[in-house]
């Protein structure tokens, strides 16, 4: 249908708001500017090179990597952007830099965040009713917790509902322990990212130290909500949300077990 030069849309136009959405913010992208994307070595690891020229994170620092495997999921997603550079399709890109320009400047603020939510995880969380979702964090939760308990030596108590439970001093002290450990940046900051979309120190821990894919700790994550859609039916909305925030998780993940090997 012709559209008159006063911008009169006619009644009988369907109008799609989330397409407009998109055009809109497609326009707003910034475009892209390079050609080719490469690695070059730098003092402390691998530099992305736009058309040989260093590329910078947002604050203007260079953007250098641990390891060629970090550089790699880098340096891939530069090269995978179309005419728009569009930051949802860039996750690694945006976890390395909230690693360099502020999870480097306050690591000890990240892991305590990191101790914070061990102290209200997930995972300790039950449901008192109904029977089948009882038994299904049961067996879905406590080989978890049971691989937490092995691995770093710490208990965890659980709480039916809402109700708050102050965890052992022990328990969170031996994860606290463990996060400190963590002396490269980029997996800490990966790890936070894990850690934040699922609700669970406990399950990004498990994550990253392989006792779970990932695939297996997202949908632990999203057990509760998976069990009420059985129930009432999908919610096209929450999944929409969910399949948006994968895409986080995995380039989170694929950092852990890329930059392993960097602390």
């Amino acid at each position: 249908m012709k559209v008159e030069d006063d911008d009169t849309v006619g009644a009988d136009m369907v109008i799609d708001p989330v397409a407009m959405a998109r055009r809109d913010l497609a326009k707003a992208l910034p475009r892209r500017f390079w050609t080719s994307v490469s690695l070059g070595a730098a003092d402390s690891g691998f530099q992305v090179l736009l058309d040989g020229r260093p590329a910078r994170t947002p604050a203007r620092r260079p953007l250098v990597l641990p390891n060629e495997a970090v550089g790699k999921l880098v340096a891939d997603e530069w090269t995978r952007i179309g005419e728009a550079i569009d930051p949802a399709l860039m996750p690694c890109t945006k976890i390395v830099n909230s690693a360099i320009d502020g999870v480097a400047h306050d690591m000890a603020g990240v892991r305590a965040d990191l101790v914070k939510y061990a102290g209200s995880d997930l995972l300790c969380y039950r449901a008192g009713h109904p029977e089948r979702l009882v038994e299904r964090q049961v067996i879905s939760w406590d080989s978890v917790l049971d691989w937490v308990h092995g691995r770093f030596g710490a208990r965890f108590m659980l709480a039916e509902g809402i109700l708050f439970v102050t965890q052992p001093e022990k328990s969170t002290a031996a994860i606290a322990n463990h996060v400190s450990g963590i002396s490269d940046v980029f997996h800490l900051a990966a790890l936070h990212v894990a850690t934040t979309l699922t609700g669970s120190v406990l399950l990004a821990l498990a994550v990253s130290e392989n006792h779970l894919a990932t695939s297996e700790a997202w949908a632990l994550a999203h057990l509760d909500e998976d069990f009420q859609m059985e129930v009432w039916g999908h919610d096209d909305e929450a999944l929409a949300r969910r399949a948006s925030r994968w895409h986080d998780m995995e380039a989170a993940c694929q950092l852990m077990a890329a930059s392993r090997n960097a602390d």
